[in-house]
C-alpha cells in the first residue's frame, strides 16, 4: 500500500508551493504525540526529503514521510476541504481508530 493525493489537494499544495516560490519543496508528513486522541498530523515544506524517508511523486507535487510516521500513516489519502468553518488539508487515514471533532488528533 501507498498513500494517494486528491486531485484538489496536489493542486492547493502545489499553489502554495508556487507562491512560496518554492515549487520544488516537499511537503513533509509526520504524525506527532499530542492532542485529545493521542496523535496529531503535523507537516511542512522541506526543500529535501531526508535519508530514510518514505518519498512519493505525484504529477505537481512530491510528498515524503519519516519511516517511523509511515507505519501509521501507509495508506493514507491525502485531500483538502474548503468550507465556511475551515479549510486546509485532510487526511482519511484507514489505520486511525477514532478522531476527534477537530479532525486533528487521531488514535491508532
Amino acid at each position: 500500500m501507498a498513500i494517494t493525493v486528491t486531485e484538489l489537494a496536489e493542486e492547493r499544495i502545489h499553489s502554495i508551493l508556487c507562491k512560496r516560490q518554492t515549487p520544488e519543496h516537499w511537503l513533509r508528513i509526520a504524525v506527532r504525540g499530542g492532542g485529545c486522541s493521542g496523535f496529531m498530523y503535523d507537516y511542512s515544506f522541506v526543500s529535501s526529503p531526508e535519508e530514510k524517508d518514505k518519498q512519493f511523486e505525484f504529477n505537481k507535487v512530491k510528498i515524503c514521510i519519516d519511516a517511523k510516521s509511515y507505519l501509521f500513516l501507509n495508506g493514507i489519502e491525502i485531500g483538502y476541504e474548503e468550507s465556511l468553518m475551515k479549510s486546509g488539508l485532510t487526511f482519511n487515514n484507514p489505520q486511525a481508530k477514532r478522531t476527534c471533532g477537530c479532525g486533528e488528533s487521531i488514535s491508532f
